[in-house]
């Protein structure tokens, strides 16, 4: 689902994007409002899309040997990969960012432009998400790997 829905991002970030260009070149206008708008687009699609490339094998990983590795031997670098580093990477997201996003959200934090989106705190939200959804795919990577190793 969040595969779909980053999709639809990239092609509201275009049409936003365009139309920000004509804004400036064609009449000479500007909107920090609209710039705001591809930026907070630009940030979901990653935050919220990188589960998703976990899912699909998209992720950057070095395929220099690991191509040429057998089914069993690519589980137990992946499970290897999912427990020592992004584990660890998504729990220390978590803990780190729980404060940071708990506190813009008790301010109601606004964008310090004068025509920016007045919705920080959900932008910063997306931490916590992150860190949720990429926790969660990697524990299903695990399972994976596991069972890979068990019946290979």
């Amino acid at each position: 689902m969040t595969g779909k829905i980053c999709s639809w991002f990239v092609a509201m970030m275009v049409v936003v994007t365009c139309i920000v260009v004509i804004m400036r070149y064609g009449l000479n206008m500007g909107s920090v409002l609209l710039q705001d708008v591809v930026l907070y687009l630009h940030g979901s699609l990653f935050l919220l899309g990188s589960a998703f490339a976990l899912k699909r094998g998209a992720h950057v990983r070095v395929d220099i040997f690991y191509r040429n590795f057998s089914e069993s031997r690519k589980a137990l670098v992946d499970l290897l990969g999912n427990i020592i580093f992004l584990q660890p990477v998504c729990w220390t997201i978590l803990l780190y960012s729980w404060g940071y996003v708990e506190f813009s959200w008790r301010i109601m934090e606004v964008s310090p432009e004068p025509d920016g989106l007045p919705f920080v705190f959900i932008q910063k939200s997306l931490l916590i998400a992150v860190a949720l959804l990429l926790g969660l795919q990697s524990l299903s990577e695990i399972i994976k790997s596991l069972l890979t190793i068990k019946h290979g």
